[in-house]
Formats: C-alpha cells, sequence, structure tokens
C-alpha cells in the first residue's frame, strides 16, 4: 500500500464557540480514497502548558462536531463545550477529540461497507475505510500530538452511516479501538448484514455506548423497525458478554434523526465512555 502524506500543521486554527480551547485543522490527502479532507482537532484544556500524553477519541462527520458553520443546518454536536465542561468538573479524563470530516458527495460511499439495494450508492467503498483510519489518519495524529498509543486507548464514533461504518470498523479491526460511540446507526443497509456479522464477532471493545431515538424518520413503521435494529443490536452485545459496565444503550422517547438529538446524548455518551 502506498504511503499516505502527512502534512505538516497547516497554523489554522479555530475556537470552539463558547469554549477557550483550541480547534486545530488540518488537510489530510488521503491516497488509500484519492480525495482530500479536513481533521479538527480538539484539545483539552491546558494541552500546551503540559507534555502530558492523551487518549484520543476520533469521530466522523468532523463539520458537525464543534462549529456551527460547518454543520449540517448549522447545528453542532457542541463537541469540545461539552468535553472540556466535564474535564473541568473532572467527570471524564482529559482527552484529545477528532473529527474527521466526510468530503460530501462521496461520505455515503465511504460510509457504506456492502453492496445494497436501499440506497442507491454505486461502488461502496466502505471496506477501506478501516485502513483509511489506520494508515491515514492516525498516524498522523500521533505524530503531531501527545496522544497514547494503543487500543485502549482509541475510541471512535459516528452517527446514521457514520454510526455503520463505526461498527463495520470494530468488525474488520476489532484490536483497533477499545471504546465505540454508535448514534442512530443505519443497520438496516444491504438488508441488515452488519448485524449478521455482529452475530459471528467475537472481540468486543471495553466500552459501547448505542443511542436511537423513537422518531428517528416520523414514519411509525420505520421507527419501530430501526428502534427493534438498536435493541438487537443491544441484545447481540450483552450475548457476547458485555454488562452494564461495558455497554450503555439509551433509547431516547421522542429522539429524532438528527444533529441535535445527538448533540443532546454527547454527553452521556462521553461520560460513559471516558469517566
Amino acid at each position: 500500500m502506498a504511503r499516505p502524506t502527512f502534512p505538516k500543521p497547516d497554523g489554522k486554527r479555530g475556537v470552539d464557540a463558547g469554549s477557550p480551547v483550541q480547534l486545530r485543522l488540518h488537510e489530510l490527502r488521503s491516497r488509500i480514497f484519492g480525495n482530500m479532507r479536513m481533521l479538527r482537532v480538539w484539545l483539552p484544556p491546558g494541552y500546551d502548558e503540559r507534555e502530558t500524553v492523551y487518549p484520543a477519541l476520533y469521530l466522523n462527520d468532523g463539520q458537525n462536531l464543534f462549529e456551527p458553520a460547518t454543520a449540517f443546518a448549522g447545528v453542532h454536536w457542541r463537541a469540545g463545550e461539552t468535553a472540556n465542561r466535564l474535564i473541568l468538573e473532572k467527570k471524564i479524563r482529559p482527552l484529545i477529540i477528532v473529527g474527521i470530516d466526510n468530503t460530501g458527495k462521496s461520505r455515503a460511499r465511504e460510509y457504506i461497507p456492502y453492496k445494497s439495494l436501499d440506497l442507491k450508492v454505486s461502488h461502496p467503498q466502505g471496506k477501506l475505510y478501516p485502513a483509511f483510519l489506520r494508515d491515514e489518519v492516525m498516524p498522523l495524529i500521533e505524530r503531531n500530538y501527545r496522544v497514547l498509543k494503543g487500543r485502549e486507548n482509541c475510541g471512535l464514533g459516528g452517527s446514521s452511516l457514520g454510526g455503520l461504518i463505526t461498527l463495520y470498523t470494530q468488525l474488520a479491526a476489532p484490536r483497533t479501538f477499545a471504546r465505540l460511540l454508535i448514534e442512530s446507526p443505519s443497520l438496516f443497509v444491504a438488508n441488515r448484514r452488519v448485524l449478521k456479522e455482529c452475530r459471528k464477532a467475537r472481540e468486543w471493545p471495553l466500552r459501547v455506548y448505542l443511542g436511537m431515538g423513537t422518531r428517528e424518520t416520523g414514519d411509525a413503521l420505520k421507527d419501530e423497525k430501526f428502534t427493534n435494529d438498536a435493541r438487537e443490536l443491544a441484545g447481540i452485545l450483552r450475548k457476547a458478554g458485555l454488562d452494564e459496565n461495558r455497554l450503555r444503550v439509551r433509547i431516547q422517547e421522542g429522539g429524532t434523526h438528527s444533529e441535535s438529538a445527538w448533540a443532546a446524548r454527547f454527553p452521556e455518551a462521553l461520560e460513559f465512555l471516558y469517566s
């Protein structure tokens, strides 16, 4: 496999709205996907004043995490503000959050690992995503930031198709991440194939947070299927040995398929994964 291009920190810095902590931006040229995207690196309070080494949480759809200006419909997860508050309140350990931007028109293709009649996506490339993370994204972060290496110090998360590819990455590369944040995952893709593969899996992370709303689509029949799929995934994980200390399932009554719903559950997810 060709070696990825590692850009030097480009000097672009932003500030998470309402938070004094820095947000640093990097452009990553991917040789695996043949395109470019932004990585958004949120640093915990005191990062520049200390020599501490931190765990890293990688989140898909990075545009939607930190700033309304880049988020879908102007609604973001308030990820930096939430992490900042929980760290200062000593509810979670300090960590670095890495937002991995999607590439717009290629988003679905990169996040879907299977051919599916449900979504009209030609040539899905999701099976390349684990290698993209391991061989391009993570080395760039490890090269430029003080992050702890090893599975136990790495987390991965995402919502919707970003949740699907998070779950698939765990199946394809089970020793890469120890914490998963899976929000409103698109489990229906390819006739629920990912659930079938989950039943065969033998390795699972130290902790998994699974969130789903009861009004994801506004269609009662589809919403029931979505919540039943989430409950089925939870049952598979429990059968695999994940007790309440390792698995948190939140089926939110009235929760929608939206950035606002995922933002609302993010504090609980972060505290469960990194308390």
